[in-house]
């Protein structure tokens, strides 16, 4: 039944990322990197977008075929009818919009936009079904897993390639730069950053669809949970301000608890697990500079595996399963990296937000890095921003919110004060 819901789901995403591909196209403007030598080929034959798609499909499955030889696996064959079936929802998209024809830039323009939605909602869907993926997809995959290549460096030189054979294309058969233009360009920036969007959003959604795949989930961290109550442990995530000594605190109430203290060493634990070396993620986690320009600029890794994912959100997930597996052994305090978020279903965690006066922070800041006071103060400011952006971005929630953890401590109250109120409240 999963099986099937999943194929249902994937038939709708086709069909919708078909209208997408027909509203791009019937902007003029231009189509998507994919569809454009498809489409150079329609306004020069006589065959439609959707015959010459479906050509074009058939064609990258075989290079997949001579790329992998055995490694090609039974079940890529579905991309055949897969492709076929695409190939006819465009001519049939195509010729539900026979009645637009937007005649100025302008109106051009919002149509290109509002079809790179649509093909952008379309793409988002067929990810979330998971079944199979469009042979252009594939391909970027099978040189991924044949010569160990980047999958995002990897999908844009593919799309950068088939937009300039399109334009070559282009002016082999008609002499001029007709059916490549900037709607090409728009499209191949805007329709992966718009189905990671739509992604994020949504990911709510999920586990409603197919919640077969939660059950095992859910009854192992209930077990777990049930199992660490029993044994009366006990975990303490801190998040922290910059400067308010919030990795202090957390180590001096580690040892007064006897508890194990993990900051710097999930580091050390996911090093070796993502393939990164220790100082890589030390720079990037934590730290989100523009969430929309991470978007951006990650989109091509959309289809990718997880093993084939960003690098920043490859960190994420590696430092979420650590933690998730330091909480399992109870007894211990671990510091920042989304923790509370991470285990907001674990009813043995203690959620701590540590705080402290913009004076105070400037004061240890300057103390300890030999800074000026006006330099102390713009790292703080940058700092908190950078965590406060990751935070938003992973979790969708105020970083530093009341109602994200049980107990708000100002860390000027002092050390022995504040590991007696978090002894108090255990």
């Amino acid at each position: 039944m999963n099986k099937l819901k999943r194929y249902i789901l994937f038939l709708i995403g086709l069909f919708i990322n078909s209208l997408g591909v027909s509203l791009v196209t019937k902007a003029s403007l231009g189509t998507s990197p994919i569809s454009s030598i498809p489409y150079v080929l329609s306004l020069n034959f006589p065959l439609t977008l959707g015959n010459f798609t479906i050509i074009f499909s058939l064609l990258l499955i075989i290079l997949q075929i001579i790329i992998l030889r055995k490694n090609f696996k039974v079940e890529n064959i579905l991309q055949i009818p897969v492709s076929i079936v695409f190939g006819y929802f465009i001519d049939f998209t195509m010729y539900l919009l026979v009645w637009i024809h937007p005649q100025n830039y302008l109106m051009k323009l919002i149509a290109l936009l509002i079809g790179c939605i649509v093909l952008g909602f379309g793409v988002y869907i067929e990810v979330l079904a998971d079944v199979v993926m469009l042979p252009g997809e594939s391909f970027v995959r099978a040189i991924v897993q044949t010569w160990n290549t980047n999958f995002g460096t990897t999908k844009i030189i593919f799309d950068s390639s088939m937009t300039i054979i399109a334009g070559v294309l282009s002016f082999v058969f008609s002499a001029k730069l007709n059916g490549v233009r900037e709607g090409t360009v728009i499209a191949a920036l805007l329709v992966g950053f718009i189905a990671r969007l739509f992604g994020k959003q949504l990911e709510f959604i999920k586990p409603h669809l197919f919640p077969e795949d939660y059950k095992n989930v859910v009854s192992k961290s209930e077990t777990a949970a049930s199992t660490e109550a029993s044994n009366h442990k006990n975990v303490i995530v801190i998040g922290r301000q910059y400067g308010c000594g919030g990795h202090d605190l957390g180590k001096a109430l580690a040892e007064k608890l006897g508890y194990e203290f993990y900051d710097n060493e999930i580091i050390k634990m996911i090093a070796g697990t993502t393939g990164m070396t220790s100082d890589f993620i030390r720079q990037r986690e934590e730290s989100m500079t523009n969430s929309f320009l991470y978007d951006f600029v990650n989109q091509m890794y959309l289809y990718g595996n997880r093993d084939e994912e960003a690098p920043k959100d490859k960190i994420f997930e590696a430092e979420s399963d650590a933690i998730k597996q330091l909480a399992a052994k109870g007894n211990c305090v671990i510091i920042g990296r989304c923790s509370d978020y991470v285990l907001r279903d674990n009813k043995n965690v203690l959620k701590v937000f540590f705080a402290a006066p913009l004076e105070q922070r400037i004061k240890r800041v300057t103390e300890r890095l030999h800074l000026s006071e006006k330099d102390a103060e713009q790292a703080i400011r940058k700092e908190d921003k950078r965590r406060a952006d990751n935070y938003h971005y992973y979790t969708n929630r105020i970083w530093g919110s009341a109602g994200n953890f049980d107990i708000t401590l100002n860390t000027e109250l002092g050390t022995d004060y504040i590991v007696k109120c978090i002894e108090d409240v255990m």
